[in-house]
């Protein structure tokens, strides 16, 4: 062993009248331990709760969205869907409907986005089928002749009616503002109808309630409903024509990729943009905000860093004989430097080794034992999940201030005379 592993090493073990050093060693490694546990445990939440959240928005949306540029509709989607499933990490396409109505019902009026779907297609698009409480999809195409709500014993009668009404299914919390349950009437108010001599006509259709879904998001479950795709092209009177086509791809991650193959392979007239494309603003938001957290935690390890820096100065005010000792036998200042850099590496390592599992207990106690009312925060228990890259950064980033806080204490060590420590012993 190199002597100033072994100096260094014992400069930080406690005698008789050195019991401050130690208990100083002990408080820096246990700053550095708090800093790195607390930057572990903050970004294992975080980067959870962006997952989850992420997870609850492409269960509802597709990986990508393509649309004719500058034309409200695509008249060719038939092509245009035959092309995209030849296209490469691809999986499944299903043409989409995509407008904003009115919903009234006896207890009262709410604005939301109407979706026209394709049944027998959208689920292999979107999690719409895990995600319905109540009811099918072929539902939507062909409402059950009588519905049974699950918040009452009775079935609701049906109307004796040679014509059936089409079906609707309504988010969780939507259905719950409307007071509207499975079979019950709603209708759907289309500002844009037809226009007579004096204004535009709204348009009016009744539908029933088939079905009631809970996606995990309040925006989704509070403000979206779905109809079948031709209803919606009855009802819009768009003829043979949807908003757009939404796909699935093997590889969300590269769903920025594949969107730029399908504009090259489709031509210039047609867009294509991917799910983080689509909600760019929600993830930057949530990279800024997990960004400026670690920065701001780092300050905890920058703190603990000053403990460094006050350790290392008491040993060396307490070992200036043994500097000049080490010296008048022919240490260099560099040998000298490396024994007390190496007590600031040894701190930080040790605080750093046992920051990293106390970090993964605290969030394995959160995940298991922190529990919440679903029914109010959409979640019952805090999402998480630690990435390597998180641990190494996080290490490195302590190893790096334990080193930095090493250099000044290291440096006045180094250039100690021993003469002057000497004189009067």
């Amino acid at each position: 062993m190199p002597y100033e592993i072994f100096v260094g090493l014992r400069y930080l073990r406690a005698k008789r009248r050195q019991r401050t050093i130690s208990l100083n060693t002990f408080i820096s490694i246990a700053g550095i331990t708090l800093g790195v546990a607390a930057l572990i445990g903050t970004l294992g939440i975080m980067t959870g709760f962006k997952e989850d959240l992420q997870s609850k928005i492409l269960g509802t949306t597709a990986h990508i969205i393509v649309q004719e540029r500058g034309i409200p509709n695509m008249s060719n989607y038939t092509t245009v869907l035959k092309q995209v499933e030849k296209i490469p990490h691809t999986l499944a396409a299903a043409p989409f409907i995509y407008k904003q109505v009115l919903l009234s019902s006896k207890s009262g009026v709410q604005g939301i986005i109407l979706r026209g779907i394709h049944p027998e297609k959208e689920s292999q698009v979107t999690e719409l089928v895990s995600n319905l409480k109540y009811g099918a999809l072929p539902d939507l195409e062909y409402p059950p002749a009588s519905l049974k709500s699950p918040h009452s014993q009775t079935t609701p009668p049906t109307k004796p009616s040679t014509k059936r009404k089409p079906g609707i299914f309504l988010g969780k919390e939507l259905a719950a503002r409307l007071g509207l349950f499975l079979g019950d009437p709603v209708n759907v108010v289309s500002p844009v109808g037809p226009i007579n001599a004096l204004s535009m006509t709204p348009k009016i259709r009744p539908f029933v309630v088939v079905g009631i879904f809970e996606s995990g998001m309040y925006e989704y479950d509070s403000s979206l409903a779905y109809i079948s795709l031709t209803q919606a092209q009855e009802f819009f009177n768009l003829g043979d024509t949807v908003t757009g086509i939404q796909i699935k791809v093997d590889d969300v991650f590269q769903a920025n990729s594949i969107a730029q193959d399908i504009e090259m392979t489709l031509g210039p007239s047609v867009s294509a943009k991917d799910w983080m494309h689509l909600n760019r603003n929600l993830f930057s938001a949530l990279k800024l905000e997990k960004t400026m957290m670690f920065l701001l935690l780092v300050l905890i390890t920058l703190v603990a860093s000053f403990n460094i820096v006050g350790t290392l100065t008491m040993i060396v005010n307490e070992k200036q004989r043994e500097i000049a000792i080490l010296k008048a036998m022919g240490s260099t200042p560099k040998s000298i430097m490396r024994i007390f850099m190496l007590n600031g590496l040894v701190i930080g390592l040790t605080g750093t080794a046992i920051g990293i599992p106390l970090g993964y207990t605290f969030l394995w106690l959160i995940q298991n034992y922190w529990t919440f009312d679903a029914s109010v925060y959409y979640i019952s228990k805090i999402p998480v999940h630690v990435l390597g890259m998180d641990v190494a950064l996080v290490a490195i980033s302590a190893i790096i201030i334990s080193f930095a806080a090493t250099l000044y204490p290291s440096w006045q060590a180094a250039k100690l005379n021993p003469v002057s420590a000497l004189r009067y012993e």
